[in-house]
């Protein structure tokens, strides 16, 4: 029996593109802050990130659909933050992101890990995105590695 086990893996020689909104900025730089502190203590060196600010979660699929589609990035990571408001426009959004971010990791291949939270308040959202606290971005860096360490695993089973 083969076993895949990606635990452990190491960044260094790895690019990773992030997509990052701008809207609910308070919380997507926390995010972005703990993404890339995780991706560097993984080996992944700075000259190896790039950053692309896009208005609001809905233009993330587009984004790493073109980020993916460049050839550059072994892979993405999206970050944003949908707060449930007073309308059904957080439901319309936070939907269309993640069906979209999924379209653009099947179609292309390159993993796209999800960092867009959608929490019910501004206090929710702060309290996961803080590298001191929930640190949510670090999550999401850590598992975008993980999926890079699993694709090259596969493909040299």
């Amino acid at each position: 029996m083969n076993v895949i086990d990606p635990s452990g893996f190491n960044g260094q020689g790895c690019s990773v593109g992030i997509a990052v909104a701008r809207f609910n900025a308070p919380v997507t730089d926390l995010l972005l802050s703990g993404c890339v502190s995780a991706l560097a203590e993984h080996g992944v060196g700075r000259e190896q990130i790039t950053v692309v600010h896009v208005p609001g979660a809905w233009e993330l699929p587009l984004v790493c659909q073109q980020m993916a589609q460049a050839g550059r990035f072994d892979a993405l990571i999206a970050l944003g933050a949908v707060i449930r408001g007073e309308t059904a426009h957080f439901d319309f959004i936070s939907n269309q992101c993640a069906q979209g971010l999924s379209q653009v990791s099947l179609n292309t291949g390159i993993p796209v890990a999800f960092g867009v939270l959608t929490p019910e308040n501004a206090d929710q959202a702060m309290e996961r995105a803080d590298p001191e606290r929930k640190d949510k971005g670090r999550e999401v860096a850590l598992a975008a590695l993980e999926m890079i360490s699993l694709k090259r695993s596969l493909a040299d089973a």
